[in-house]
């Protein structure tokens, strides 16, 4: 029965990631790496596939590749999230899988590393002291009973919940269901929204993108934070209102952001812009969407993708199904 499937991988990948890959469907799968092929080798092999992994699917995919009868019956993303996905160009019959949770820890680890410089207003402070003022009795923030709200209470949600707790953050998450096993003091949907973030003293984004999550904060939405709150962006940018935020900040002086996505992100080779003058604010953190970039996630990440694509040929329940409807 041994290497009876197929499973095609359609990201670049180097000697340890084609052995991450090969190794986790060793014995079940003959693994093929289509990146470098001639596009008409690459049709063929992806038309024979009873899976795909991929990452940027638009750059990796000729065109039109998976709208034949033919080809995989499961697609894996190597990306925990699924909006960039064409979903109009995939066929029903496909399964399409985010990587879920692949980088939650190091996301966490952001989160909580941003939320701690944000409180204690260290960009502030520094570019104070770089003026020559000293201000040692200023007020900053503790984590310490502050309410850490969570938009999306899954693989980051949850690592993020973890972590603050042992700085004595009380939870407030945000789901689905609105019920959580962890151990929450609030747990809600997004009809809790208005209630939630009027509650918060941090606010952590870390909602997929999808017809019903893009632009779900904006201006009535921010104005309803305490003064001195904090936002930490680690979902993706479309979330919130690109120029509400930008405004609230200019603003709201004690208010603070973290920012790790972006509206406006460049492809290889190109500049970073935006479309405000967010680094002109004494109160925002920002970084170029890396917060899930450690030494080894991307190997964590790709082995959790084919430990997926495994359970699929076994014909077991697989993690991290995107439903359609949302994002078409």
């Amino acid at each position: 029965m041994a290497h009876e499937s197929l499973v095609a991988v359609s990201y670049p990948v180097d000697d340890e990631l084609a052995r991450i890959n090969t190794g986790a469907l060793d014995g079940l799968a003959s693994v093929v790496f289509l990146n470098g092929r001639p596009e008409d080798e690459f049709r063929g092999l992806v038309h024979a596939a009873d899976a795909l992994i991929g990452w940027h699917l638009s750059e990796e995919l000729p065109a039109g590749v998976l709208a034949d009868s033919a080809g995989p019956r499961f697609v894996q993303l190597l990306s925990a999230g699924a909006d960039a996905v064409d979903f109009a160009a995939m066929p029903g019959r496909l399964t399409v899988a985010s990587n879920a949770g692949a980088y939650a820890q190091p996301m966490a680890e952001y989160v909580v590393a941003v939320t701690l410089a944000l409180a204690r207003r260290l960009p502030q402070r520094h570019a104070e002291l770089a003026r020559g003022e000293f201000g040692m009795w200023k007020p900053v923030l503790t984590l310490d009973g502050a309410v850490c709200a969570i938009l999306g209470f899954g693989g980051i949600g949850k690592a993020t919940a973890h972590l603050m707790r042992a700085f004595g953050a009380r939870i407030h998450a945000v789901n689905t269901s609105g019920r959580t096993s962890e151990p929450v003091e609030f747990a809600g949907t997004l009809a809790d929204l208005d209630q939630v973030m009027a509650a918060a003293d941090v606010l952590v984004i870390a909602l997929p993108l999808t017809r019903t999550t893009r632009g779900l904060i904006g201006a009535r939405e921010l104005a309803l934070m305490k003064p001195s709150a904090i936002l930490v962006n680690v979902g993706r940018a479309a979330i919130v209102d690109e120029r509400a935020l930008y405004e609230h900040l200019r603003d709201h002086p004690d208010f603070c952001a973290g920012i790790d996505t972006w509206w406006h992100e460049p492809g290889p080779g190109s500049g970073f812009s935006t479309g405000y003058p967010f680094f002109d604010l004494p109160n925002l953190i920002g970084s170029p969407h890396n917060s899930g970039v450690t030494d080894g996630a991307l190997q964590v990440g790709a082995r959790k993708a084919a430990e997926n694509v495994r359970r699929f040929l076994h014909g077991e329940a697989v993690t991290g199904v995107v439903r359609r409807e949302d994002y078409l």
